[in-house]
């Protein structure tokens, strides 16, 4: 049987276990860590783990969750939602969003590591992600159908527009395979322009 803790040890192990493995998922990833390397810091056995959390994957997607507020106020209310445009929003709302995984290390490694982002995945509780107040995910998928009734996207399944905005998001994983480098970034660009122009209906 695991050790029991008192509230104020829960709390320092928890937090502890947090700082570890942002830095060590960020550094080498989900699968590379080991639970002797995420409870090291904290001198507990580490079949205590499971004491704070269920699997590895459990505590990556509580660090995502923790960042997502700010990810939401970065790309949703500073992009997406920052113009009554909805073109220039998803303009917006993409740049952000690509700024964001270039910046973050933590949602870049899921990003550009596709079977870390399904083991997370797996883990996730959807009706917590969905009561968060600041989803970002719930946030865009709210975007595209208010916008969509409106008549001001193009007629699609809402989630066949989200779906085409991830595969922009998608594109800096294959950025060695885009030609010259120097041209990346333009190319980013008119890619771009060029679906937030094809999502949304002429004026």
């Amino acid at each position: 049987m695991p050790p029991a803790f008192t509230a104020e040890e829960k709390a320092h192990i928890t937090a502890l276990l947090l700082e570890t493995g942002e830095k060590l998922f960020t550094a080498q990833g989900l699968r590379k860590t080991s639970l002797e390397e995420l409870m090291a810091p904290t001198g507990v056995a580490k079949s205590s783990f499971y004491v704070f959390f269920d699997s590895k994957e459990a505590l990556y997607l509580e660090l995502m969750i923790r960042q997502s507020g700010e990810v939401k106020r970065r790309v949703i209310d500073g992009g997406l939602l920052s113009t009554d445009d909805p073109r220039e929003g998803l303009r917006r709302f993409l740049h952000a969003t690509l700024a964001e995984l270039s910046a973050n290390p933590l949602w870049r490694r899921l990003m550009t590591h596709p079977e870390e982002m399904q083991a997370v995945a797996r883990k996730l509780d959807p009706a917590r992600v969905t009561a968060m107040s600041d989803n970002p995910v719930t946030a865009l998928t709210e975007f595209v159908a208010d916008r969509s009734g409106r008549g001001e996207l193009v007629p699609a399944d809402p989630a066949v527009i989200i779906g085409v905005l991830q595969c922009v998001l998608l594109v800096p994983m294959f950025a060695d395979r885009l030609g010259d480098p120097d041209l990346y970034r333009k190319t980013l660009d008119l890619l771009v322009d060029i679906v937030a122009s094809g999502l949304t209906q002429q004026k």
